[in-house]
């Protein structure tokens, strides 16, 4: 027992306190962004300010707001738009948001655990089984994706398409059911990587090497190139910060 100062135990009950966590400095932008959008009564559609912008009003570097908008765009708040800007998709409050926030952070490391299980025994099956039409909507997928990142973009459709055509690839129905369970959360995860300054043309380069792995019939070459590539998709700034 502890002791207070007189030399008596202190016997007051110290069960269900918990530190308090400080909130990241992301968290704190996505709130004050959040404040903003309903003190001045925007709608969904609505187009925020630009980066550039925020950051000056809100004394911060343009990385944490696009970060901040990042984090917003995975739970669904705004949807950012190459070209556009980041547009308001959902009003929500802003402890709503902040606790939005957090959830994603904690469930991150389970859904890139579960990516990294089934898409590198995925990738190993599509070395194994794959046919030529296969390969022909991996090789497209990996076109579109490298159109976008080339025009400016990140390549989230490209890089949805390639997981799916590899999926396809390794004609498992009860894999791809997993797959599909877990769509929503694996786009979390996509959004939140290809967010990353340098990370599109990175992923297309890693999505290159798992192709041409499948291509050549090489189930453990293939395995090995997934999970490095899911490896490098677990690299986030909000597991970083």
């Amino acid at each position: 027992m502890d002791m207070d100062d007189a030399g008596q135990a202190d016997e007051r009950p110290t069960m269900g306190l918990q530190p308090l966590s400080r909130p990241r400095l992301y968290e704190q932008v996505a709130g004050q962004i959040t404040s903003w959008v309903a003190e001045n009564g925007l709608k969904p559609g609505d187009r925020l300010l630009p980066e550039r912008e925020l950051a000056a009003r809100l004394g911060v570097s343009r990385a944490t707001v696009s970060q901040a908008l990042v984090a917003l765009e995975v739970i669904g708040v705004v949807a950012v738009r190459h070209g556009d800007g980041a547009i308001l998709t959902d009003v929500t409050g802003r402890q709503r948001v902040l606790e939005a926030l957090r959830e994603h952070a904690k469930r991150l490391p389970d859904i890139i655990d579960a990516r990294d299980a089934l898409e590198t025994k995925i990738a190993a099956l599509a070395g194994e089984r794959r046919t030529d039409e296969d390969m022909q909507d991996i090789d497209s997928a990996l076109e579109v994706m490298d159109k976008d990142i080339g025009s400016g973009g990140r390549g989230v459709e490209g890089d949805e398409l390639f997981h799916g055509a590899v999926t396809k690839a390794a004609h498992s129905s009860l894999l791809a059911t997993m797959m599909g369970e877990i769509s929503e959360l694996i786009l979390e995860t996509r959004i939140e990587s290809l967010s990353q300054p340098g990370r599109p043309r990175d992923s297309l380069t890693a999505h290159r090497l798992i192709a041409e792995a499948i291509r050549a019939g090489d189930p453990a070459a293939a395995a090995a190139a997934m999970h490095s590539h899911v490896e490098m998709v677990s690299d986030v700034a909000v597991l970083r910060g």
